[in-house]
């Protein structure tokens, strides 16, 4: 067989933009193989394979990964990515370069995200065509709905490498190079997609005719031997019916061959023909007329021929699948990849998520060294997935939007930049803070139970594992953890009937095999570890794993209700105290951990808050007394709620002084900001006063050319007595030209006037540098050539060279606005609104510094446009912070107005109204 002429000259596919052409794969370059995320294990040169296997998957069972991984899975498109997460088999880095790289990916997913909002990436189309490749390599010839499916795929898959490359062609290209060298080397065998749409047409499922010369030669002869078949017969079924042999002309198919309807009686108008069949009721006959014989045969024959070649045809588009099914499979698991890191994004958005910076043992040390308290792990804020999805998931749509809440994107360097999202962060489940400092090796929980405490464990678990995966954290900020190659827990009853196992001997059991694996980059959980047997000997065995733990390590973090092991921090400064936080008020704990602290089990207080009996507690206390006769619990109590008091004052201070320095460095930047753009401004004025001057020397000029043709055109006409009047008349004109276009008072002043000016204490100047902006004298230098002058709230000296004196127009409306403010300043005061605001001094508001971001310029607008415009400038301001209002003066309608609305809105603590102290504005307090 030979295929067509066109099907064999299509020549490999032409090159894609950026970096995706389309090449052949090496087929020696080895293909990414996901990696199962119970196989954690980095190396087994000292360590069993298989028992790092087991305890693995017992953590993450412990965990509840797989429960995290199922909460990913409505992000996903393909069915091959759904299928991994439900089975909890989605990638995660074997090293912290491999972590990285996928955070890396997800972080470029959030931009893509953002930049294809309008038109989103649609990965659904990308079909699991694997078993279909597993067919072909096999032998199996492949259907014509297989071959199409196969071909989707291949066009799928090129259109999501296409719309990648144009977004970063039209955005950075940084921001999307994670997720283009995912694609990066594929070959989306184009050669292999035309020539299954050259052969077959998709929408109809069948095999075209310009597939091989032979197959079409076979049915253009076979459509010529139908038409001459169907000729005759019909030829054939109506002499039929004319001679009454049947009811109606009948043409029908019998035996896979072509043949007409005869009554029973008029048999013999066929003389030769076959009997093929007859109705059920004997009375119709279907008959092959002797003359089609021969075009039935040959039917037949083309038909099996025709068949035959197709068979080929699918045969040889199949060896040609079969052949690529490497690179294929290659293909698939990148496009995997690409669906992961777009789910991931997706979930990062759901769930508020920030990117976690992985710490290496370098940068612990560089980082520790260059202060005293640095944290190798910096987690705050941090909220447990699982009850977050869940509440999530109850509370919300659980849709797979992709652009469905806040995130902050993480890149290599640090920086953090927001995306607008509409959702409200949830204070459920309670967000917890894990503070650890580099150099410590082994943390220790206490506290009361139905505290947080193994919850806590298992969000620093499952972090560690999703900052592995390259998922983003519940938290806030940018949370910082060491890459952990092991994850191990020893969390719950591991008590076994089966194998004669009670509570300790399954926990000491568990605990023996983690020492075992346990490496320097491992994190090692274990819950009430010790707890189970005599106490004495409990406290003994706990200590002796801790030391052991402590050299062998990365990070152990234990939960006790031995306060004995809280004493080891005292011989070691590599082991770290924590307790859970328990409100002696509210009888309940707070989930929030205080890391330095030891604390109490609080067994009595939970007892009586559950409701246990009475007098059962007060004999338990009495028991408590006689064990410790000098009532060490009550003092230790008292204690501990002054420092919880003492340590919400201190916070209650950092967070107001946090607030304020936030304040003042956003007001830092504005103002900076439009001091540089000050040059530039002040060029743009110049240019455009210099087209201004120019525009009215040409208006002067053309006014007074029509003054003088129109003089010439009249002294034509006109007599000697009319000369001088129409001489005096054009001069007049002249001149009031030249008076409409002199310059003011405001241009009165040279540079000689200026060079010899003397400013005043008090006078109100012009400020060169500032763009000519209006300020006050404070005080002259006599000694040098400077001046000190107040600009709003701000005094600086400037050169007298700076400084030019206000005309007398101008110092005449400076002195009337004053003794207007004066008014205005003592009619402002008599407002009770605005004046109660600020007796208890309690409420602070950033410095008084007008930039274009907290203005809003009300003039030339209608008064309704003006209400609108303020309305929103208020509702658009923070709190605690002040909005500048240019309204003007004008008939004083928008001013009234301004007032009126400052006066009455909710939202405005007090105003002040305009004086050249407050650049000529009136200023609102927003509260």
């Amino acid at each position: 067989m030979q295929l067509s002429t066109y099907f064999l000259s299509l020549q490999n596919p032409p090159s894609l933009s950026y970096r995706h052409r389309l090449c052949h794969h090496s087929l020696s370059k080895r293909p990414f193989r996901h990696k199962l995320i119970c196989s954690l294990a980095n190396s087994a040169d000292q360590r069993s394979s298989e028992l790092v296997t087991t305890l693995q998957s017992e953590t993450l069972k412990t965990l509840e990964w797989p429960s995290l991984c199922n909460y990913l899975s409505p992000f996903t498109s393909t069915s091959m990515a759904f299928s991994l997460t439900k089975a909890a088999a989605i990638p995660v880095g074997q090293s912290r370069e491999e972590s990285q790289k996928l955070l890396d990916q997800t972080t470029s997913a959030l931009h893509a995200l953002e930049a294809l909002k309008s038109e989103p990436l649609d990965l659904s189309v990308i079909e699991d065509v694997s078993e279909i490749l597993h067919s072909a390599a096999s032998g199996q010839v492949l259907t014509v709905r297989e071959l199409c499916r196969v071909r989707r795929m291949l066009g799928a898959a090129r259109a999501v490498s296409e719309k990648l490359a144009a977004i970063a062609e039209g955005g950075s290209l940084e921001r999307y190079t994670p997720l283009l060298e995912i694609l990066q080397g594929c070959n989306f065998q184009l050669e292999l997609e035309r020539k299954i749409g050259f052969c077959i047409d998709c929408s109809l499922s069948t095999i075209l005719g310009r597939a091989s010369e032979e197959l079409e030669l076979i049915r253009e002869e076979r459509k010529r031997n139908m038409e001459n078949l169907d000729s005759l017969l019909k030829e054939v079924s109506v002499s039929i019916f004319q001679a009454g042999g049947i009811d109606k002309p009948l043409i029908t198919k019998r035996r896979s061959r072509m043949c007409v309807g005869v009554k029973a009686t008029h048999k013999y108008l066929l003389p030769g023909g076959v009997v093929l069949n007859v109705s059920s009721s004997g009375a119709t006959y279907f008959m092959e007329p002797k003359e089609a014989v021969e075009l039935n045969n040959m039917e037949i024959k083309l038909s099996n021929s025709e068949k035959a070649e197709e068979m080929a045809i699918l045969s040889l588009l199949t060896s040609e699948i079969a052949e690529s099914e490497a690179e294929i499979k290659y293909l698939l698991d990148r496009l995997i990849e690409v669906d992961l890191a777009f789910a991931r994004a997706a979930y990062a958005q759901w769930v508020n998520g920030v990117c976690p910076i992985l710490s290496s043992k370098e940068s612990e040390m560089l980082i520790s060294n260059g202060a005293d308290n640095a944290l190798s792990i910096d987690i705050e804020g941090m909220q447990h997935p699982l009850l977050l999805g869940s509440f999530l998931s109850n509370s919300t749509d659980f849709i797979t939007s992709n652009s469905m809440g806040p995130s902050v994107l993480g890149n290599k360097s640090g920086e953090m930049t927001p995306i607008k999202s509409s959702k409200v962060v949830s204070n459920f489940p309670i967000p917890i803070d894990i503070k650890v400092q580099c150099g410590t090796r082994v943390v220790i929980i206490s506290g009361p139970n139905t505290g947080g405490k193994t919850a806590s464990m298992k969000t620093l678990g499952l972090a560690s594992i999703m900052s592995k995966a390259g998922m983003y954290l519940p938290a806030k900020k940018q949370p910082r953890l060491p890459w952990f190659d092991l994850v191990l827990a020893d969390i719950g009853d591991s008590q076994s009937l089966e194998q004669s196992l009670s509570t300790f001997s399954g926990h000491i059991s568990q605990i023996c095999e983690i020492l075992e694996v346990a490496s320097k980059e491992s994190l090692v959980l274990i819950d009430e570890i010790g707890s189970g047997t005599d106490p004495s000997e409990g406290v003994a065995l706990s200590t002796s794993i801790l030391q052991y733990l402590k050299n062998r390590v990365n990070l152990a973090f234990v939960t006790t209700h031995y306060a004995d092991l809280s004493r080891l921090k005292e011989m070691d400064p590599q082991y770290e105290n924590a307790a859970m936080e328990f409100s002696l008020e509210t009888l309940q704990p707070t989930y929030q951990i205080l890391w330095g602290r030891t604390g109490d089990s609080n067994a009595l207080t939970i007892a009586k808050s559950i409701g246990f009996d009475g007098n059962i507690i007060e004999r338990a206390k009495m028991w408590v007394e006689s064990l410790m006769p000098e009532k060490q619990q009550e003092r230790k109590g008292v204690l501990q709620q002054s420092l919880m008091e003492e340590r919400n004052r201190l916070e209650a201070q950092f967070k107001r002084a946090e607030s304020l320095h936030a304040e003042i460095m956003k007001l830092y930047h504005e103002v900076r900001s439009e001091a540089e753009n000050l040059e530039e401004r002040e060029r743009a004025l110049r240019v455009k006063e210099t087209q201004k001057v120019e525009q009215e020397l040409n208006a002067a000029k053309s006014q007074i050319e029509t003054v003088v043709q129109e003089f010439e055109n009249q002294l034509q006409t006109a007599n000697s007595e009319e000369f001088n009047s129409l001489v005096k008349k054009s001069e007049s004109a002249i001149n009031s030209i030249l008076k409409a276009h002199q310059p003011g008072d405001s241009f009165s002043f040279t540079e000689t006037d200026t060079s010899s000016y003397q400013p005043v204490s008090g006078e109100q100047v012009h400020l060169k540098g500032l763009g000519n902006k209006l300020a006050t004298v404070v005080a002259a230098s006599e000694d040098d050539d400077t001046v000190l002058v107040q600009y709003g709230k701000i005094r600086v000296r400037v050169e007298k060279s700076n400084v030019r004196p206000i005309s007398s127009s101008q110092r005449n409306n400076v002195i009337s606005s004053r003794q207007s403010f004066e008014r205005q300043g003592e009619q402002s005061r008599e407002v009770p609104s605005n004046s109660d605001a600020t007796e208890s001094g309690a409420i602070t508001y950033g410095p008084l510094i007008q930039t274009s971001k907290n203005t809003v310029d009300l003039r030339g607008m209608r008064v309704e446009e003006a209400e609108i415009q303020l309305d929103m400038a208020i509702s658009a301001r923070g709190s605690n912070s002040v909005l500048f209002i240019v309204h003007g003066m004008g008939t004083g309608v928008i001013k009234e107005r301004a007032l009126e609305m400052l006066r009455n809105h909710p939202r405005v603590m007090k105003y002040e109204q305009e004086n050249p102290l407050n650049y000529g504005c009136t200023v609102a307090y927003i509260k």
